[in-house]
């Protein structure tokens, strides 16, 4: 039996991946949460055999999520559900880690096959990413924030959904003192010096949505 946790910041969706799951046999549905922080912890309580994930989430984005999946539960394999087709999120997505990447204008069926597929350790890219993938090889693309860690990227985002340096340090469980070190090692290494820049890239980066 295929054991899966679904995370994405719509619950209805989650609803639909979930009938979707029960509706095969020897899959499992184990739990669905719509928060990556929520999820890492579900994660670490019921290590199923695969994540599926939303990119594109409040608090901490798909990508980064992904990353900390790989240390939480090694075993576990993450599927990315996206919108995002352009170039720079399906390959930061692979150099995260992932085994599957799945859009969302795809059929439910899509999604099944990427289930099928990863269980058995392999990577499955929807219909049309495997032309990118290629593309960004030869032209030796790679993301631009690859220097920033786990950490910055999280507080990168915080700071771009608006939230105040106290309040990421609070979100976090950190200080305000180390909250705002990220935040100037951040600005150091991206060369970016106020905080609209840190939007538009973290926007670019596909960290949060326009």
């Amino acid at each position: 039996m295929v054991r899966i946790v679904v995370i994405d910041d719509h619950a209805i969706l989650i609803q639909g991946i979930k009938k979707l799951i029960e509706s095969e046999p020897g899959l499992e549905f184990v739990g669905g949460v719509t928060d990556g922080r929520e999820g890492l912890r579900l994660i670490k309580e019921k290590k199923p055999d695969i994540a599926v994930v939303d990119i594109t989430m409040p608090r901490l984005n798909g990508l980064d999520t992904a990353k900390l999946i790989n240390k939480v539960s090694p075993g576990t394999r993450t599927i990315l559900l996206t919108m995002h087709k352009e170039n720079p999120y399906v390959i930061e997505a692979l150099n995260a880690g992932v085994h599957g990447y799945v859009v969302k204008s795809q059929t439910g069926g899509d999604l099944l096959r990427a289930i099928q597929e990863v269980s058995q350790d392999r990577v499955y890219l929807s219909p049309g990413i495997s032309r990118i993938v290629l593309e960004a090889y030869r032209n030796k693309d790679a993301p631009t924030d690859a220097e920033l860690t786990v950490r910055e990227r999280e507080v990168l985002q915080l700071i771009a959904e608006g939230n105040k340096t106290k309040q990421v340090a609070v979100l976090l469980g950190i200080s305000t003192k180390t909250a705002e070190s990220h935040r100037t090692r951040i600005m150091t290494k991206l060369d970016i010096h106020e905080t609209a820049g840190l939007v538009r890239y973290a926007i670019r980066r596909g960290l949060i949505s326009p």
